[in-house]
């Protein structure tokens, strides 16, 4: 697969075939990506509180210092339960870019678990709360570049959708095997999400993992067996940090926590094992391709003319396919099979624009291959990839099926409108397509999905059912925001494709990276 996204720095990036899963291409601020990742699957049975492991019985409750400080429920104190959900919110957002410390998407689960123990009711949503605002507060913070109430509004309402689904979790922690609930929990609450109110999947834990060694694992079971796997390490991490405080008091205090111990030791074992599986690799002698990923600059100059600052990024896009035209023809790049512009790499609509038509045309022409042009569609308003060929313009279409909320549609825009400014940011809602589409050219049959949509497993694997031996993902957050934003697109599309192709996919193309002076 391909992922582009722009950024500050304009250039053009072309890789050679060799069979390599996953790439990243890129000169002077050109960047592609071919790849995922994921984490382990695996069952360890586990008890807590007040059943331990293999059915021994109630375990004697111990409180007092040094065993948590327990309340009089056998759970935390809500003055430590609360701080424990604030660093899991935390620790779990430090999973993702920047600071991209992907171990801590299992510290995450594990810390919300040990704050949700024998909890009641409204001390659940509290934890809840917490944890979700700590967590989606910073995770949402490039929406900051939109409007600030659109990023307060948004970490808020899925804090508290989080705070709702984590009463389903305090109800799990009473079973035996609890980890194993728990993991199942997080997999439930992230469908749950990508669904209700609106399709908002933001955040799963499979979207932290794309440079884990657990990267594997994805090409068994996608994004829910990571986030499942993750999740379960989380939960044996927390059983082990209870167990000293709720074990069975005749017991030593290191028998009570050896067996948590060694659930947790083979789940996060099994975890990065998954960098072992034979899967998801090039076939020696397999068929390749070589894919042109270009990026042009973009202006972020807020008080520029709308019109100006689309004009310009097309016009980056097309000199950075040009300069890699004259690279081939000077035999100092090798020719790509095909090229690919990021989403929104030129606002106005080409058939509307004949200037923006003219543009795209020249550069099309000037390389001699196909390009999947991201563009703005009129009449109705549609986001898209366009499909160029040499000499004869756009010949196919892909519109993007599942629409952001907030960016690119409004929902509830009727009662909104009544209480807020926020539908002006989007004053007509895009029109959403409602078909897969697989652009054929020779040996490649390549698919598209455009940044938002690789949250959602349903769009990308009917690409692959459509029949795409290649896949593309357009994305170009960095139009409306920052690199930070790019990056966490980036690694949200590489733990996508390895549960999405290699298993459905008998002869995919590979790219090979470019040597480090050329990224």
């Amino acid at each position: 697969m391909v992922t582009g996204a722009s950024d500050d720095t304009g250039g053009v990036a072309a890789a050679a075939t060799a069979p390599a899963r996953r790439t990243t291409a890129a000169a002077g601020g050109s960047t592609a990506a071919v790849g995922g990742s994921t984490a382990a699957g695996g069952a360890s049975t586990a008890g807590g509180g007040a059943s331990t492991a293999g059915g021994t019985g109630p375990a004697a409750r111990v409180s007092g210092p040094g065993t948590w400080q327990a309340g009089p429920d056998g759970g935390l104190r809500t003055r430590l339960a609360l701080p424990v959900a604030l660093a899991g919110g935390l620790a779990l957002a430090a999973a993702f870019p920047p600071v991209g410390a992907w171990p801590l998407a299992a510290a995450g689960p594990a810390l919300l678990a040990v704050a949700l123990w024998r909890r009641t009711l409204r001390g659940s949503l509290a934890v809840g709360l917490v944890f979700g605002l700590a967590f989606f507060v910073p995770l949402l913070s490039w929406l900051v570049n939109v409007a600030w109430y659109v990023w307060v509004t948004l970490a808020l309402v899925e804090a508290m959708i989080f705070a709702v689904l984590t009463a389903g979790q305090r109800l799990l922690l009473r079973l035996r095997a609890w980890p194993l609930a728990v993991a199942g929990w997080w997999v439930a609450a992230e469908a749950v999400r990508a669904r209700w109110p609106y399709a908002f999947p933001w955040g799963r834990l499979a979207m932290s993992q794309p440079g884990a060694p657990t990267a594997r694992w994805a090409a068994i079971g996608g994004a829910p067996l990571l986030t499942f796997v993750v999740a379960l390490a989380g939960g044996c991490l927390a059983w082990l940090l209870l167990a000293p405080g709720h074990g069975i008091a005749r017991r030593p205090a290191a028998r009570r926590r050896g067996m948590p111990a060694l659930a947790f030791a083979a789940a996060a074992g099994l975890a990065v094992g998954g960098g072992l599986l034979p899967v998801d690799q090039a076939t020696p002698g397999g068929p390749t391709a070589s894919v042109a990923a270009i990026q042009g600059d973009v202006p972020h100059a807020r008080n520029l003319p709308d019109l100006l600052r689309a004009a310009t990024v097309t016009q980056n896009h097309a000199n950075a396919t040009e300069t890699l035209a004259a690279q081939v023809a000077a035999r100092s790049r090798p020719a790509p099979d095909v090229v690919i512009w990021p989403e929104n790499s030129t606002d106005l609509d080409p058939g509307l624009n004949p200037a923006s038509y003219a543009m795209i045309q020249r550069a099309v022409d000037a390389i001699g291959r196909p390009v999947l042009v991201g563009a703005v569609l009129q009449n109705p308003l549609r986001n898209a990839g366009q499909l160029w060929l040499p000499g004869r313009g756009p010949v196919a279409v892909y519109i993007k099926r599942q629409l952001v909320p907030f960016g690119e549609y409004i929902p509830f825009r009727g009662l909104l409108s009544h209480l807020t400014p926020l539908t002006a940011l989007q004053p007509v809602d895009f029109t959403a397509g409602h078909r897969a589409v697989v652009f054929r050219l020779g040996k490649i049959r390549l698919g598209d999905v455009i940044c938002y949509e690789v949250g959602f497993d349903g769009l990308v694997s009917a690409e692959v059912t459509a029949g795409a031996n290649l896949l593309a993902s357009l994305c170009s957050p960095t139009t409306r925001t920052s690199s930070w934003t790019a990056s966490r697109a980036s690694r949200s599309s590489r733990s996508r494709w390895r549960g999405s192709v290699p298993s459905r996919v008998t002869a995919p193309w590979y790219m090979r990276p470019l040597p480090e002076r050329a990224r």
